[in-house]
């Protein structure tokens, strides 16, 4: 019983202190998902040269992608004109933070810490991109350049519904994307919070090479979310590891995964792969120890909570306010209506094996918008299925879209319509 009451205040007191910042880093979160568009992006990472690395680390580091939500992003980069340096770039630099992420980290681990996260994970996006650029440049001409805008797929809305997509994106798409990764952080933070005695890991991990080696093998093969990670690096720096070693879980787990090492071998190449993969655990590496070297300065101190805290009700508040949030975004989305298409024109329903989160169903949207003859689309998530109307559409042309940005249609109907008629399967 002790034990279990010691969990729930681990599970309340790690609510309380990350809520706040949470929210608030999800609400900037849906700024950028408005203002930042991944058409911008691809504008800024045409061409090969160094430039294109840079600005691909620099506008991967506050987006709130997840190795989950990056792949396609990524995909659909590349695609869309990005060398294969811009995209490892993006790749490397996107998971391991964003702008929630950043807060949470400001939140438990302190200011030094939520600076120190961004900059390196920059640092280490432009490393990867540049390796790429100088060792692997084979296939650079094969990319597509076009740009191509659909309905809801270029620019920005204005007035009440922009407001409206910010809120959604920032409160609803978002939570629903990380739910499962934050409960199941918040959780493994609770457990070692309530069942490691302080100063534990010290003896046994602490810092060091081989602690951040342990830390590379735990963190490259398992899927970890940027934000969720953060409690867990905060608890094992509360039993005793080092920040470098913490820094390096950090580093590795959101930013490498099995998914995300097979997308980049099948789109890269296995070259880029094996650079890849060398880049995030050499940068993970060197960043941990310079982290710890930072940390035994005399004028830094240890990493922790904010060093000022806020009223204790604004804890309190945003923790049921984030408990809410999280727990609505677990119940089923509204079903998205299939499209009534025009009289004279073709519907087509296609089942997509892949798709993760929104971010994926936003680049199927576009790949299937660009295909000829296609005017309109929309696809669920949920069900794993999109509904497209057009003209004369070509059911090889709608596999091979999908493919291209990382995923599989496992079934395609094609239902030819008529003034009147009920459709009629194809």
């Amino acid at each position: 019983m002790e034990v279990l009451q010691k969990f729930i205040i681990e599970v309340f007191d790690t609510l309380k202190e990350m809520s706040p910042y949470l929210l608030f880093g999800f609400f900037v979160a849906g700024l950028l998902s408005v203002y930042i568009k991944p058409e911008t992006v691809e504008r800024h990472l045409g061409g090969g040269g160094f430039l294109q690395v840079v600005k691909a680390s620099l506008f991967g580091v506050p987006l709130p992608l997840c190795s989950c939500g990056v792949i396609p992003v990524s995909v659909s980069l590349r695609k869309h004109g990005a060398s294969k340096g811009a995209m490892t770039s993006f790749l490397i630099s996107t998971p391991q933070t964003g702008i929630d992420s950043i807060f949470v980290t400001l939140s438990l681990l302190g200011p030094v810490y939520a600076i120190f996260r961004p900059v390196i994970a920059f640092i280490s996006g432009i490393i990867g991109g540049s390796a790429i650029n100088i060792f692997d440049k084979d296939g650079e001409n094969e990319v597509s350049t076009k740009h191509v805008c659909g309905p809801d797929t270029c620019g920005i809305e204005s007035g009440p519904r922009r407001f409206s997509q910010i809120f959604r994106y920032a409160f609803r798409t978002l939570p629903s994307d990380i739910n499962k990764a934050l409960v199941i952080g918040i959780l493994i933070a609770a457990v070692i919070g309530a069942l490691v005695p302080d100063d534990f890991l010290s003896g046994i991990l602490g810092g060091g090479i081989i602690a951040m080696l342990v830390m590379i093998a735990l963190g490259i093969p398992v899927y970890v979310c940027a934000t969720a990670s953060v409690p867990i690096a905060a608890a094992l720096v509360a039993k005793g590891v080092s920040p470098g070693a913490a820094l390096v879980f950090l580093m590795t787990g959101p930013a490498t995964n099995a998914a995300t090492i097979l997308t980049v071998g099948k789109i890269l190449g296995r070259r880029s792969a094996g650079i890849y993969l060398a880049t995030v655990a050499l940068s993970a590496i060197g960043a941990g120890l310079l982290l710890d070297f930072v940390y035994r300065s005399p004028f830094i101190g240890s990493p922790g909570a904010m060093p000022f805290m806020l009223p204790g009700w604004i804890g309190v508040a945003s923790a049921v306010a984030l408990s809410v949030i999280i727990a609505v975004s677990f119940l089923p989305g509204r079903r998205v209506a299939e499209l009534t298409a025009p009289v004279g024109t073709e519907k087509a329903v296609i089942r997509i094996k892949g798709m993760t989160c929104e971010h994926c169903v936003f680049n199927v949207k576009r790949a299937l918008l660009e295909i000829p003859g296609v005017k309109e689309a929309v696809v669920d998530l949920k069900r794993g299925e999109a509904v497209i109307t057009g003209d004369h559409i070509d059911q090889t042309r709608i596999a091979e879209s999908v493919r291209s940005v990382g995923y599989s249609v496992t079934e395609q109907k094609i239902y030819p319509l008529s003034g009147g008629d009920e459709d009629r399967e194809k």
